[in-house]
């Protein structure tokens, strides 16, 4: 499912215009993107939280020369699950 389609999906579900779902989803992401910005993290109980993470610096290799290279320390975005959302997924 692509964005176009998930916004349709949403208009349905929440019987609004495509234009309305449209701009909750992209309220609902930037909202998401600050607070993953300044260190905090968004819990939605039942479905599941998105948080940031730290990756370490390290070495690499370039798969085309073999040269090493130094991979700099970044910051990540994680989600991990909630206990509905992983029910729900492996119901049968």
């Amino acid at each position: 499912m692509n964005k176009a389609e998930l916004i349709e999906a949403l208009a349905k579900k929440a019987d609004v215009s495509k234009a309305a779902a449209g701009r909750l989803l992209d309220g609902f992401l930037e909202s998401v993107t600050t607070e993953l910005k300044k260190g905090g993290k968004v819990t939605l109980v039942g479905f599941g939280t998105f948080a940031t993470g730290k990756r370490a610096a390290r070495t690499g290799r370039n798969p085309r020369t073999g040269a090493t290279i130094k991979i700099p320390a970044a910051k990540t975005a994680k989600f991990t699950a909630g206990a509905a959302l992983k029910k729900t997924i492996n119901k049968k």
